[in-house]
């Protein structure tokens, strides 16, 4: 039955430790996972304080704080895969109501509020994030809230192991300065689906570790001119500095059997054991955003960036126990991404609304990018992971 909460906005000093609190009693993550989020930070809001435009709203019910819900908005590349085919966006971000009020119409009062909040800030589109098989999450923006499944890409997690990756001595791995890697990204990405337009502000965020290009030794990369025949790129970003998450739900054994693998795999290395990661007590990640690749080797020097990074967080960070990103599910990169079934999804699910709005190129053009097909890549803002 459907109960009446007060939706107001979210108050630092107020709310800060009942919405960690309520957070840590939700569950996010694959199915069977039971990842649990903990924020790192104290700071709810830091997750979407990096946005051009966000807010944070929380429902009271009986002076309980039962439920949170975060929103930004930006301006990103639309339906038409043209750098200056824009609209802003609004995404839902953190939707999480206590377990014991659920079923209430709460959630469904926190998005409406957040709409509202996008449409007076001028965004012509909201989505979200959501995994297919939550079929609440799913029912309630496509049932209550009318929104449209529009994409479904793979998230892919990989474990950091405490051995490095051998590289391929053939591949040169080279770190773009922030205007290289801008003025790269403006080039060959400027056009795919949710490309931001404000990659500069990505690119030269703190939590931004780097963006670096691979490509066949013995060819010169000049960023300014024709690159080599085969190359790829990424970038990535510190999610570690945010937040934490953890798995529950595990038994004493597996527990035991990580940790003791961790251990082994620490004291000797050589030995370069498939150990399990010890995903049990809270740990980081990162995130890679940007993958993008050209050439017949392009796929190659995607792994080969991919475990770069890997052995970059081996050595210097003891917090990073998984690398993650995310992929357009017809995007062939995704093939050559190292990661774990069990820990990845292969199809999430992102759901699409109009809001209104003629500011945009394909507004104008009589264009609904939410019935747009699907393209081969999108682009992932990390800000909103």
């Amino acid at each position: 039955m459907a109960e009446k909460a007060s939706i107001r906005a979210f108050d630092s000093q107020r709310d800060a430790l009942m919405v960690e609190e309520l957070e840590s009693r939700c569950e996010v993550g694959p199915s069977g996972s039971s990842f649990l989020l903990s924020d790192l930070m104290g700071d709810p809001i830091a997750r979407i304080r990096y946005c051009p435009l966000y807010t944070m709203l929380v429902a009271d019910l009986n002076d309980e704080l039962v439920g949170v819900v975060r929103g930004s908005i930006k301006t990103v590349v639309t339906c038409a895969h043209s750098p200056t085919h824009l609209a802003k966006v609004g995404y839902v971000l953190g939707l999480r109501v206590s377990p014991q009020h659920r079923r209430k119409g709460i959630a469904h009062q926190l998005v409406i509020s957040l709409e509202k909040w996008f449409v007076s800030n001028g965004a012509e589109y909201v989505y979200m994030a959501t995994e297919k098989d939550n079929l609440a999450s799913v029912k309630l923006f496509t049932e209550k809230c009318h929104y449209s499944k529009f994409r479904t890409p793979s998230i892919l997690v990989n474990p950091v192991s405490y051995h490095t990756k051998r590289i391929p001595s053939s591949f040169r791995i080279v770190k773009l300065s922030t205007d290289q890697a801008e003025f790269l990204y403006r080039k060959q990405m400027g056009s795919t689906e949710f490309f931001p337009a404000d990659i500069n502000r990505v690119l030269a965020n703190p939590l931004s570790l780097g963006t670096w290009v691979a490509f066949p030794r013995g060819e010169t990369w000049d960023n300014m001119g024709k690159p080599p025949q085969s190359w790829a790129v990424l970038s990535v970003w510190n999610s570690s500095e945010l937040f934490k998450l953890r798995v529950e739900g595990a038994s004493m054994a597996c527990a035991l059997y990580a940790r003791s693998c961790g251990a082994i795999d620490r004291a000797f290395p050589c030995f370069r054991l498939p150990a399990f990661p010890d995903l049990f007590s809270p740990f980081g990640f990162y995130f890679l955003y940007g993958l993008h690749g050209q050439g017949p080797k392009s796929g190659s020097l995607i792994r080969a960036l991919c475990k770069f990074v890997h052995n970059m967080a081996a050595r210097k960070s003891e917090d990073c126990r998984v690398i993650v990103t995310e992929v357009g599910g017809q995007d062939e990169l995704r093939h050559h991404i190292p990661h774990w079934k069990k820990l990845s999804c292969s199809e999430d699910l992102w759901c699409i609304k109009r809001l209104g709005g003629e500011s945009s190129c394909c507004a104008k053009e009589g264009k609904d990018w939410t019935k747009s097909p699907p393209p081969r890549s999108l682009f992932v803002d990390p800000r909103e992971v």
